[in-house]
């Protein structure tokens, strides 16, 4: 089964009309894009957008064969003139079947946002499903079977995967294409950086693809530490990186700080981003939870881990340090970094980067940033990916 992509973009394409932003203004050449609308074998085209028969012809194809039009969205604005020959634009209810004469299946798939997400059968067994914008599907609850590739809003709606792998509909052989992409993430490489961090990837508009060929799926990395200083946006990057996954255990090594109203405040920010469908612990024990077994770990963060074992060890103590507490606390740091290198589950730590401030006036100020420098460094060389986040931008020092 051939797909080709006639357009990859939102529904209003990539730049925006008259859109002034830093993403539009960017989207130029190849990062342009047409309205998502997709050929299957030349003869099913889900979604008729403006210019699909010019789209079609610079890809090298043609609508003439066509003979099932789909929509998935609800379409807004003036109604899109059909091109002669093509057969009036449809949709099937949800849940039922509509066959092909050219031995194409297609069920409509219900969504929890209004339109039709569609699953295709090729006349040899291929499946693939496409989701409109906005969209993820309702209603998964048994074991699925995977599909060879899955089309969606992926940086609109990372959960849609993340309720996909939980039945088995998306597996780590499945090609998870993005499209609707819209002016949210600047075009180029932090898009795919973006996209292979929720094991997805994004192609130009006109590329034709096999269903069911092996592609090179992007790893997600196995181990991740997210830097940067206050404010700069770590936690949120830390937080997209998980979010396309499902059942993420989320480590909170602050505690609940009883009777401190502003950091109650910034635990409460921190669980209204977070999916629903994760869970919370508050532990700094963290070497059990990486030797174990089990869904994913987001560890926020590291630099609250440290205080809670130099107090353990009384690192504060000028005396205390000198004779045990410094040795006491590398054996700590090294069991996590041990803990770290062995783990066989999928960890994104957080942490702070201290050592480009002011110095501290104090020498316990002092010793926590130094020590600091040092977890993060030990920790990061135990991980595929490294990012500092400034300003909100990550930028990659490792993967």
């Amino acid at each position: 089964m051939e797909l080709t992509l006639l357009g990859t973009g939102a529904p209003t394409g990539l730049p925006r009309p008259d859109c002034p932003c830093a993403a539009c203004a960017a989207a130029l050449g190849p990062d342009a894009r047409a309205a998502t609308a997709l050929l299957v074998d030349g003869a099913l085209l889900l979604d008729l957008t403006p210019g699909a028969a010019f789209a079609a012809a610079r890809a090298g194809r043609s609508l003439t064969g066509v003979r099932q039009v789909l929509l998935s969205h609800p379409h807004n604005g003036p109604a899109v003139e059909v091109p002669a020959g093509l057969p009036q634009p449809g949709r099937v209810p949800d849940g039922r079947e509509l066959t092909l004469l050219t031995g194409h299946r297609v069920r409509a798939v219900a969504l929890d946002a209004p339109g039709t997400g569609y699953a295709v059968t090729g006349p040899e067994g291929q499946r693939l499903l496409y989701l409109p914008p906005g969209g993820a599907p309702a209603g998964l609850a048994e074991p699925a079977a995977s599909y060879d590739m899955v089309l969606a809003d992926v940086v609109g709606r990372p959960d849609a995967l993340a309720k996909l792998r939980a039945v088995g509909a998306i597996g780590p052989t499945t090609d998870v294409l993005a499209v609707h992409l819209d002016h949210d993430v600047p075009p180029g490489r932090e898009l795919g950086r973006r996209l292979a961090a929720a094991g997805a990837r994004a192609v130009p508009d006109g590329v034709t693809l096999v269903v069911g060929a092996y592609e090179d799926v992007p790893d997600v990395p196995r181990r991740t530490l997210v830097l940067g200083g206050a404010r700069s946006g770590k936690s949120v990057e830390a937080e997209r990186r998980l979010e396309a996954f499902p059942d993420v255990l989320y480590v909170a090594t602050g505690g609940s700080r009883n009777g401190d109203t502003e950091w109650s405040s910034r635990v409460a920010a921190h669980r209204e981003r977070r999916p629903g469908s994760w869970q919370t612990v508050e532990t700094c024990d963290l070497v059990p939870l990486l030797m174990e077994e089990g869904p994913p770990l987001l560890v926020d963060c590291l630099s609250l881990w440290l205080t809670d074992a130099m107090d353990s060890v009384g690192a504060w103590d000028d005396a205390v340090w000198a004779e045990r507490g410094e040795k006491a606390l590398r054996e700590r740091v090294g069991e996590l970094t041990e803990a770290v290198r062995v783990t066989r589950r999928t960890v994104v730590a957080v942490s702070n980067e201290v050592g480009s401030g002011i110095v501290p006036s104090t020498a316990s100020g002092r010793r926590y940033r130094d020590e600091l420098g040092r977890l993060n460094a030990g920790f990061a060389a135990e991980c595929e990916h490294v990012l500092l986040v400034v300003a909100g931008q990550a930028v990659v020092l490792r993967g």
